[in-house]
């Protein structure tokens, strides 16, 4: 089997590059990637901003606006109705490439210039407070949705709604507290469970109704703690557990984590309905190899946060793509190579934020352009040879098949998602890149340690919205928003005590993209699972053995 060894040319350790890799970007015609997996997702991430929300003003019209961009951005930063007007035009900006110079110093130079619209997405409704939503309707200080309604602290999440606190879930209603769930209704503090209705605290249960604190069931209803019980027992039983006081929340939470560590059988990945493909987090997959959350796709490799995708290699948060590879946020595309936050393009290179360009090189801001480099216009002839030479001078810089410098990120590496999926990352490494990190002390002591809130929920009053919280874990500040009130005192849950980010961080943190070798509890087969040795999960099972135990 043909394979290369290389350097890391960041981290500078081993790694390898396999013959399916091998084949994938000679097929997509890329670059062989001089970094390994870990250090080229990194660097996707600087075009993927997680940031703060605050408030700003439009730097074209002075209308005010809600943005997770910086305070002081690099760029302008314009409203996105008036980022998508003809009020402005991209090729003004146009600039003539100077063989004297980098070519990525001169496209940061042309990035600069160019506004950018203060929020992702299209499509919504009173959703002011939300970055990367798309046809969503009253949401309020949440990311990555698609068709959601009444969401708030949402992330990763489709077709849910008039839900708090979901993260990487699909089609919830009336549901809280969720990681990794799907089609349920009323679901509560529960992971990796689908198709679950009235239900809390529930782990990898699947078609389940009326079930608490319980793990690995199918077809039940009734169970507490995997138990059986009457309908009347169950509900005689439930009465008894008070979700209402934190403390006792706090008490069921660990009790939970503990059922995970020494009962629960693990599967050694989360994949679904997905064949012949090594990862994490698949569904619909076929032929994927060391991809992680990623849906839809066929024949992919190295690949992180995505779906309907085929043909494509080292991408990060990017769909709908075809022949594409080594991109950082690009939304739909064929033969789409080094680039981040653009959409729907054909046969581009190194752009940023482009929509419907086709064979542009280099290029910021454009729309329905083709042709173009740096932002300016040239004939079919004229673009191909300068081109040319533009790769031949980035070639011999060691430039030319690299993704974007970290200098050319659009927002602080430490408010980026990447530090979500590589929390490990260091100020001193992002710096040492070129990279920016946020150094203001965001903390606040103006407001009541969020430890001092009633206990219950039902030792509250609608005023405790008005009061200013500080989070135990961040120091930040934060409330209890007057619909998240309505929404627990409805529920009879205890208030969160934690800062919504927080609580975001603290669930994305399962989302493992790294493997380490266990035995199979069943055949004592050796396998590689998603589970990070500290967790101290004792039950691990090979895919075969699950499904004959489990499944």
């Amino acid at each position: 089997m043909k394979t290369e060894t290389k350097n890391c040319a960041d981290c500078q350790n081993k790694f390898i590059i396999g013959e399916g890799d091998l084949k994938l970007y000679e097929q997509v015609g890329l670059k062989i990637s001089r970094k390994c997996f870990d250090c080229r997702t990194k660097q996707h991430f600087i075009f993927s901003v997680f940031g703060k929300f605050r408030k700003g003003v439009s730097d074209l019209s002075g209308e005010s606006l809600i943005t997770v961009f910086p305070n002081k951005s690099r760029y302008p930063v314009y409203k996105s109705h008036e980022w998508w007007s003809d009020a402005w035009d991209p090729m003004t900006y146009g600039q003539d490439y100077d063989p004297n110079r980098s070519f990525f110093d001169q496209l940061k130079q042309l990035q600069e210039k160019v506004p950018r619209p203060h929020q992702i997405g299209q499509n919504n409704t009173n959703c002011d407070w939300c970055d990367d939503a798309w046809n969503c309707k009253n949401c309020y200080l949440s990311r990555s949705m698609d068709k959601c309604e009444n969401l708030s602290y949402a992330y990763r999440v489709l077709d849910s709604k008039d839900s708090f606190d979901i993260t990487y879930s699909f089609n919830l209603q009336n549901s809280y507290d969720c990681l990794f769930c799907h089609d349920s209704f009323n679901l509560n503090f529960s992971e990796n469970s689908r198709d679950c209705i009235d239900s809390y605290f529930l782990f990898d249960c699947r078609n389940c109704q009326n079930c608490f604190m319980s793990y690995n069931l199918r077809n039940k209803q009734y169970c507490i703690r995997n138990k059986q019980y009457s309908k009347e027992e169950y509900k005689q039983e439930l009465k008894k557990i008070r979700l209402d006081s934190h403390k006792n929340l706090e008490t069921l939470k660990s009790e939970f984590e503990d059922i995970l560590k020494k009962e629960a059988v693990h599967r050694e990945n989360f994949n679904v309905r997905t064949s012949s493909s090594v990862g994490n987090y698949m569904t619909d997959c076929d032929k994927c190899v060391n991809v992680f959350s990623w849906e839809e796709s066929q024949n992919c490799r190295n690949c992180l946060r995505g779906l309907r995708a085929k043909d494509c290699i080292d991408q990060s948060f990017s769909w709908n793509t075809e022949l594409s590879g080594n991109n950082g946020v690009v939304d739909g595309g064929y033969q789409i190579k080094y680039s981040g936050g653009s959409s729907t393009g054909r046969f581009c290179e190194y752009v940023d934020l482009c929509k419907e360009v086709e064979y542009c090189f280099g290029c910021v801001g454009l729309r329905k352009k083709k042709y173009c480099i740096l932002n300016k216009q040239y004939n079919k002839e004229e673009y191909e040879k300068l081109k040319a030479q533009i790769i031949t001078s980035m070639e011999t810089r060691g430039e030319y098949g690299d993704f974007f410098p970290y200098s050319m990120g659009t927002g602080y590496y430490n408010l980026s998602n990447g530090i979500i999926y590589f929390p490990d990352t260091t100020k001193e490494e992002v710096l040492r890149k070129g990279g920016y990190w946020l150094e203001e002390d965001l903390t606040q002591t103006d407001g009541i340690p969020s430890s001092k809130l009633p206990d219950s929920i039902l030792d509250t009053s609608p005023e405790i919205s008005s009061q200013a919280l500080i989070c135990p874990e961040t120091h930040y500040r934060f409330n209890i928003a007057v619909a998240e009130y309505e929404f627990h005192k409805r529920k009879g849950f205890a208030l969160p005590r934690t800062h919504f980010d927080q609580r975001i961080l603290n669930r994305m943190r399962k989302m493992v993209i790294k493997s380490y070798p266990y035995t199979c509890i069943y055949c004592r087969k050796e396998i590689s699972a998603y589970y990070p040795p500290e967790w101290e999960y004792k039950k691990i099972a090979c895919e075969e053995c699950y499904k004959q135990n489990i499944a």
